[in-house]
């Protein structure tokens, strides 16, 4: 996760997590991915039941299943996430809002210290539910959205979404819960980010995340749509033009990039040529973010127990919470690959392995790495910096 109007528009200095210590539990929110300890925010794929049918769901949900953990259950695993430290649980899908016990399983994750947030496809956020998870203690709610609506109806398979995702948006707004957007870029829908940009303006949405595509679940039949590396540069040259354009009229809106930590080194070389204090600045901030972190600072509890090193990679599990607590599975020396995520920087190939941004960016992302070259340690075929930006000569 890369922090655009966080980086790019000095919105947060080195000494703003240094100043909390750097400890998962008490950085807020916003410093989160700077913290030193890493101790795992978990992605719980909580059901794999969803109402939509969406053309890249990386969780292939389905309309009719069902759930295989109980809330009592549910509660237990929680309590072990609690007392090992984990700062946040994210409750996503599937759709969340499917399990009728959501409200009581995110009350009860705040209640036990943790921050509690939700990724959802928005059609069903009532006004009444809006209210509900506002009283809870809910912290974010995180809706997709694939572009203008013929788009984003396309890619949802159902006509109408847009116009529900967008009433759950206002919904929660009614209702005071912060609320912001996730949109996926591929070659279908990249074109319309200018037009994502002026309608967060218009709804006051503080805040929208653009995900770079990774190839799993459904997404993995997509991988030709994903961008060319000259497209994707191109892409991140709009995002940054415009988060700087709403900074620079007052509207501090939070803009990130998630899934391609070529992100960071991108933005550090632009400033070099714009503001070369600030890339000093930025360079020291990547540092503490320290790029990918799957299977050290984020981990994924699927609707089965099961324990991956992210919510999409789902080709190698770690153990299963119905069977082991998550404490006892994650830090296990006896479970190789997943040791050996926490210090990537050893293991990674080619192009990775020479790169000057290695610990800024941590290898990148490994499930696409798999994907395409059925090689974990291959390098992220997604990284679209040239080998002379890395240092390769």
């Amino acid at each position: 996760m890369i922090g655009i109007s966080k980086l790019y528009c000095s919105n947060i200095e080195p000494s703003d997590p240094i100043r909390y210590g750097r400890k998962s539990s008490e950085l807020p929110s916003h410093l989160l991915q700077f913290s030193k300890d890493k101790k795992p925010v978990i992605v719980w794929n909580i059901t794999k039941r969803c109402n939509l049918n969406c053309i890249h769901c990386y969780a292939q949900a389905v309309s009719h299943t069902k759930d295989q953990i109980s809330t009592q259950t549910a509660k237990d695993i929680l309590k072990d996430l609690s007392e090992f430290g984990v700062p946040v649980v994210l409750f996503s899908g599937g759709e969340p809002l499917m399990r009728n016990d959501l409200i009581e399983l995110a009350s009860y994750a705040v209640e036990n210290g943790m921050r509690a947030v939700i990724s959802t496809n928005g059609t069903l956020i009532t006004r009444d539910k809006a209210r509900e998870l506002k009283e809870v203690g809910l912290s974010y709610v995180g809706i997709s959205i694939d572009g203008t609506e013929k788009i984003h109806d396309h890619f949802r398979r159902h006509k109408g979404a847009f116009k529900l995702a967008m009433q759950g948006v206002e919904n929660c707004q009614m209702e005071g819960l912060k609320v912001g957007l996730r949109f996926t870029i591929n070659k279908s829908n990249y074109m319309t980010i200018p037009e994502i940009f002026e309608l967060i303006e218009q709804r006051s949405i503080p805040r929208i995340c653009f995900y770079h595509l990774v190839y799993s679940g459904r997404g993995s039949e997509l991988i030709e749509q994903d961008l060319s590396r000259d497209q994707t540069r191109e892409v991140l040259d709009l995002i940054l033009n415009k988060t700087k354009e709403l900074f620079d009229r007052g509207l501090k809106t939070e803009v990130l990039t998630v899934d391609n930590h070529a992100d960071g080194p991108y933005i550090y070389l632009k400033l070099l040529k714009q503001d070369p204090k600030r890339a000093e600045e930025v360079m020291e901030l990547l540092k503490f973010n320290e790029g990918n972190n799957s299977g050290r600072g984020i981990g994924c509890i699927s609707w089965d127990g099961e324990v991956y090193a992210d919510q999409f990679w789902r080709n190698h599990s770690f153990g299963n919470v119905l069977k082991r607590p998550f404490s006892k599975i994650w830090d296990d020396p006896e479970i190789g690959l997943l040791q050996k995520l926490k210090d990537k920087k050893k293991y990674v190939k080619g192009r990775c392995a020479k790169c000057r941004f290695l610990n800024i960016c941590g290898g990148n992302f490994r499930a696409r790495a798999e994907a395409v070259y059925g090689d974990i340690w291959a390098p992220d075929p997604a990284c679209y910096l040239t080998d002379q930006e890395i240092g390769i000569k």
